[in-house]
């Protein structure tokens, strides 16, 4: 694996897990990512910090993707939240505390405790949760606690619940390596869980494992795959209604286990065989194959769960492998991947506005146990508000308080622009962040400073029920709170410290496991013990490796429910004025609203834009590479054309990452509608109606400085390079190029070089200060094609001869020094341009050939379908 860049080393705080390394302390902690919850080894040398995945770890094994190789990259300060504001003003904790405290109390005293919520985050871990958790629904007496989680895995939960009677993920990632058959659906798990895709990978070479994917889209997923459906959006309960009653007219079902351990086969097989599906050469084949082989898997993920159906297509996925007795066995279950490090720990510890803590719902018995257990004096009674309709209550003027930990809502939400009207309306919002600047924290009356990352002490649970520490290795500004802190100390002040009294998050987990345990005669599925000693804790997974082995589940009669399931089509249809079907997703090397991984040069090079993927039938006179607009019912949007014949005709596919720090005109949230499953509350973000315009300039532009000003050019998109910012620019009236180098001479000062040549319509510009380059603008009619990456190499470097003045203003690196081009391998750093020189040169023909000569996919492995249609375009 890759190891990071390394940054000056600060003094590193104490915690368990820690050995001494060749060159200083080794911590080891857990990837702060995705769902697959990693093992990561901080290692300390002279020249600062770098990350290694940690071989003993269950769920990686030693390795890591790409974002979890550029961790280091992420762990300067300079973007950081670093004292407690009110009303924008600095002030101290005390203060700080106090303010929050009295607003709360005040509001709930006015209006009554569901005036109050809690917005979370599974990027928490689970202390935090359980802290805020406990804070509203045993003290304040309001369930209004809901997280981002709600938009990512909540229709899992429900369908889990529905089947199971708890949320319990049955399986391990062993299972994939186990199977003979592995289904992946709505999960492009090459990009989002890059590890377990290389386990998955090495199965299938080492087994012979089948895959088959089924996706809308054509993903880098499919790279393994023996089959691809590229079935229509929303289409997944029809399919795998098909699939029962295949199995059903195959004889495949298990009527054994049915009958000794299940419910609902007569209803479920009537509905499945009422809901018909056109059975295409490649369906059938699937359907054959899922029937005739034993041990099978189906992962599945956000093209499942984000969807006003998504409970419906997890009950018709886990209703196939009840009814075929697939689950509980090696190899064998219905398996989600979650998205977030810590949503399982959220939905452990009641982290959603439907449930309490320990796995426990809102029933009168759960009612009574979590209160006498907690003795709360004023417990909630009922179920809180779910994200998009406690957005909407806020927008209603209900809710009147809002504490927000660790979360962009006003990005990553459907309907954005409610959602900051709502935040704008509400009397009282209080912001937990380790950031200074998001969309959602220009909201905020109330900033408090938390640990980030690297800092922060507490567990996590992964997808398959494995709690991992996350252990501190560095020390946090001197101002920033652990968010567990921030609570209990609100808590106290509120006069509920007695109950809140804990010494650090030891005494939190193990207050968590001993209510996990209490009165839990074998009746719920979550149970932890206490652990000996929390420091050094080693990864462990709660429950049996494999759950359901024994046939009995936590329903009151103690079998699987099959659900009777039938299609629903999305709430919104395309139409005339919206002719196409908007998806919208993850990239490779991002995460969430960027606030992390827009840190990183290495990861910011790959899509270091969004770009509208769409099929050349649907593009028309939409020109690959040119601006467009992109329109729904809610909002607009500006990308990037990109041409692809991965996407089905009629549908398009966005990024879910950017925000209006680095970009402009390009929040998802501005288009998703608010469309929610009505059993989990997660809301539509697969299928957005939507029309694409031409978005027309008459000028672009390249900005490359170190600081960057405020921004009013029509479109911008910006990236991170070493030391520098890139910015590309557009518009289309020509007054926009003056007002934009008066913004430049009035940052960077009078001290202006430029080149003009009015006949081309070009304008080059260069700041110096003190002998040094500071920033320089490019602008022409066409998008500049310059050496981008050399350019951004130049910012602070001294120009003392008219040859380097005259090679930064023409936009070109002198001969000799080539420009990478944009970035495939992103744990070696290794771009397009050097890629395909090297195809050629070297006459380089396979993959391996490609490692050997440049490293590029030798790390995690996400790049090797991009490097494979490389060398299929580019003949050595």
């Amino acid at each position: 694996m890759a190891e990071t860049t390394n940054l000056p080393s600060p003094l590193a705080g104490e915690g368990g897990g820690e050995a001494v390394g060749r060159g200083g302390r080794m911590v080891k902690t857990t990837c702060p990512y995705c769902g697959t919850g990693c093992g990561v080894i901080a290692e300390q040398s002279p020249d600062g910090w770098s990350m290694r995945g940690d071989p003993d770890h269950p769920a990686n094994f030693g390795r890591l993707c790409s974002k979890g190789a550029a961790l280091a990259e992420t762990l300067g300060t300079e973007t950081r939240l670093t004292h407690p504001t009110v009303d924008g003003r600095r002030v101290g904790w005390d203060h700080a505390i106090a303010e929050a405290a009295g607003r709360i109390r005040s509001v709930i005293d006015l209006h009554g405790p569901d005036s109050f919520s809690f917005y979370l985050s599974g990027q928490l871990l689970t202390e935090d949760y359980y802290a805020a958790n406990k804070l509203a629904k045993g003290f304040l007496g309001t369930a209004n606690v809901d997280t981002n989680s709600r938009l990512c895995m909540a229709s899992t939960v429900a369908g889990h619940r529905r089947a199971f009677g708890s949320d319990t993920v049955p399986g391990c990632y062993e299972d994939l390596e186990l199977a003979d058959l592995v289904v992946l659906v709505g999960s492009n798990l090459a990009w989002c869980h890059p590890v377990l895709f290389q386990r998955l990978k090495a199965a299938k070479a080492e087994r012979g494992t089948r895959v088959v994917v089924i996706d809308p889209r054509r993903t880098e997923s499919c790279d393994i795959a023996d089959l691809h459906l590229a079935i229509a959006p929303g289409a997944d309960v029809a399919l795998f209604n098909g699939l029962l009653a295949h199995c059903a007219a195959m004889g495949a079902l298990d009527h054994e286990y049915l009958a000794d351990y299940t419910t609902g086969l007569t209803e479920t097989l009537d509905a499945a065989h009422a809901d018909p599906v056109d059975v295409t050469p490649d369906i059938a084949r699937f359907y054959d194959w899922f029937a005739t082989t034993g041990k099978v898997v189906t992962v599945f993920s956000q093209g499942v769960n984000q969807s006003s159906s998504g409970t419906d297509k997890v009950n018709a996925i886990i209703n196939v492998h009840l009814a075929t007795g697939r689950l509980g066995k090696p190899g064998m279950g219905p398996f989600s991947v979650t998205g977030q490090p810590n949503a399982m720990g959220g939905r452990e510890v009641g982290g959603l506005a439907n449930q309490l803590a320990a796995h426990m719902g809102f029933d009168a018995d759960s009612i009574d146990r979590v209160g006498r257990f907690w003795d709360a004096p004023r417990m909630a009674t009922h179920e809180g508000l779910k994200a998009m309709d406690l957005f909407r209550a806020m927008d209603a003027g209900k809710i009147k308080a809002v504490w927000i930990m660790g979360t962009n809502p006003a990005v990553s939400l459907p309907e954005a622009d409610l959602v900051r009207r709502a935040l704008a309306r509400c009397p009282v919002v209080i912001v937990s962040d380790c950031v200074a600047r998001t969309d959602t924290l220009d909201f905020a009356h109330i900033k408090l400073p938390s640990l980030a990352w690297g800092e922060k002490d507490g567990t996590v649970t992964n997808s398959e029920r494995t709690i991992s520490r996350q252990r501190p290795f560095l020390p946090g500004p001197p101002e920033a709170r652990a968010d567990w802190w921030q609570v209990a100390e609100v808590a106290r002040a509120l006069g509920f410290g007695g109950w809140f009294g804990w010494t650090g998050p030891a005494s939190i987990h193990a207050e968590h496991a001993r209510l996990s345990a209490f009165e839990n005669n074998g009746s719920r599925d979550f149970r932890l013990d206490v652990p000996t000693d929390y420091q050094t804790m080693a990864p462990a997974q709660w429950g049996a490796k494999r759950m359901f082995a024994d046939g009995i589940f936590f329903t009151p009669d103690g079998r699987a429910r099959l659900v009777p399931v039938t299609h629903r089509a999305p709430m919104d249809s395309p139409s005339p004025d919206f002719p196409l079907r908007l998806n919208t997703g993850r990239y490779r090397d991002q995460w969430h609203t960027m606030t992390r991984t827009g840190l990183s040069p290495r990861l910011s090079g790959h899509r270091p834009e969004p770009l509208l993927d769409i099929h050349p039938v649907d593009a028309k006179a939409l020109a690959d590479g040119t601006l467009a607009r992109i329109t729904s019912r809610q909002g607009s949007y500006i990308a990037r054309i990109h041409h692809t014949t991965d996407q089905r005709p009629g549908d398009v596919f966005l990024p879910m990452h950017w925000n209006d720090g680095y970009a402009a005109q390009a929040v998802i949230g501005r288009l998703l509608p608010g469309h929610t499953d009505p059993h989990s509350g997660q809301p539509e973000s697969k299928h957005v109606p939507v029309r694409v315009e031409p978005f027309a300039t008459c000028w672009s532009g390249l900005l490359i400085c170190r600081d960057l000003p405020p921004l009013d050019a029509p479109w911008w998109v910006r990236r991170q390079a070493e030391g520098a910012q890139i910015v590309e620019l557009a518009g289309g009236e020509d007054d926009e190029k003056a007002k934009l180098v008066a913004t430049l001479d009035h940052r960077f000062g009078p001290s202006r070089m430029e080149v003009l040549d009015s006949r081309q319509g070009t304008a080059r510009y260069a700041w110096m200060a003190e002998g040094r380059l500071v920033a320089a603008l490019f602008l022409s009619q066409d998008r500049p094609g310059l050496s981008t990456q050399w350019l951004a190499s130049q910012i602070g470097q001294a120009l003392t001869t008219p040859m380097e003045r005259a090679a930064v203003l023409a936009g070109r690196a002198p001969n000799g020094m080539a420009d990478g081009g944009r970035t495939v391998c992103a744990c070696f750093s290794v771009g397009v341009t050097t890629l395909t020189d090297a195809i050629r040169r070297q006459r380089l023909t396979s993959v391996e050939d490609i490692g050997s000569a440049l490293r590029a996919g030798t790390g995690c492995g996400s790049c090797l379908p991009e490097l494979k249609a490389l060398l299929t375009v580019t003949p050595p």
